[in-house]
């Protein structure tokens, strides 16, 4: 069942209309919601949102709950291809709560806020933006850690990186929820405007084996070659910067485990055939995110590391 949750007048006789898809089992009280679209220019959770509503009306036998599906927090952004709100320059994901007095972008939010609350789990999907790869993880506020991370753990992800509570933005959609009391976990992954199949199914699978494990799903999981995620404090995190304005140049994939003194890659001149920089790891670690664009300026983010001691037994 298509429910929009707030329609606004734009001008020119237009409107901007936020929906999601109700999918209902015969039985069971839980719900969950699947959340993406904030940004417009992060588009892995437009095929997570279709292959959950694809495999969930074709079993629908198996559904015991509520799964709502939301594509588009910003529907104009998705259109035009942009991170933010056009013509209101905002990122929505730094808006939330919302004002239902507000501007049409504030009173938005808080219809999203007041339409979430209350649900079991939220997981907001999102991916990275063009210049940056991320293996999938899923990214939980230290005061939610003692709740969230076990619900990550079930998600088939790589990665649940615990950031300290003064680096999550208190108005993001994640915190405005889980300071209500309703779960919500974010999920990032790939890079922007582009969508990793491989990646969305792996998440696809793992939502799945979440619901089975909440009582909402008694249907086929996928468990083939499931990942048993790393779980990352924030100050065991090794950020490369580069050293140097260039191309940079590199066979590496991240979701690895790198070797201190490794070379990441190369940073390089096209006009004289120079090789400016050689980008290394200082750590053994878990190479979580590698730089997908290739044109850097100096200071521009290259990789994370997330570093540990050879014994670890995340490694």
């Amino acid at each position: 069942m298509i429910e929009t949750v707030i329609s606004t007048e734009l001008p020119i006789n237009e409107r901007l209309a936020i929906k999601k898809n109700i999918i209902k089992g015969s039985r069971g009280d839980k719900r969950i919601a699947i959340v993406t679209g904030t940004h417009g220019d992060e588009l892995e959770g437009q095929m997570v949102c279709y292959e959950m509503a694809r495999r969930l009306n074709e079993s629908i036998g198996s559904l015991d709950g509520q799964v709502e599906i939301w594509p588009a927090l910003n529907p104009l952004g998705i259109d035009t291809i942009q991170r933010g709100i056009p013509n209101f320059d905002l990122d929505m994901n730094r808006i939330f709560p919302g004002n239902k007095e507000g501007s049409v972008a504030e009173q938005t939010a808080a219809a999203i806020i007041d339409d979430l609350k209350g649900a079991d789990l939220v997981i907001d999907i999102h991916s990275s933006n063009l210049y940056l790869r991320e293996t999938p993880q899923a990214r939980i506020n230290v005061l939610d850690e003692e709740r969230l991370v076990p619900i990550a753990k079930k998600m088939n992800i790589d990665f649940v990186w615990i950031h300290d509570a003064a680096t999550v933005l208190e108005a993001t959609l994640a915190h405005s929820l889980n300071s209500t009391g309703t779960d919500c976990v974010v999920v990032e992954m790939g890079v922007g405007q582009r969508i990793n199949h491989k990646m969305c199914y792996r998440l696809v699978d793992g939502i799945l084996n979440l619901m089975k494990d909440m009582g909402m799903w008694t249907g086929y999981v996928n468990k083939t070659a499931f990942s048993n995620p790393i779980v990352c404090k924030g100050d065991n995190v090794e950020f490369l910067n580069a050293a140097t304005s260039g191309v940079f140049i590199t066979e590496l994939k991240c979701g690895i485990v790198v070797a201190e003194g490794e070379e990441i890659g190369l940073i390089v001149e096209p006009l004289t055939g120079k090789v400016l920089s050689r980008v290394v790891s200082p750590c053994e670690g878990y190479l979580f995110t590698i730089r997908a664009y290739p044109i850097v300026y100096e200071g521009s983010l290259m990789a994370r590391i997330f570093k540990m001691k050879k014994n670890d037994n995340n490694l």
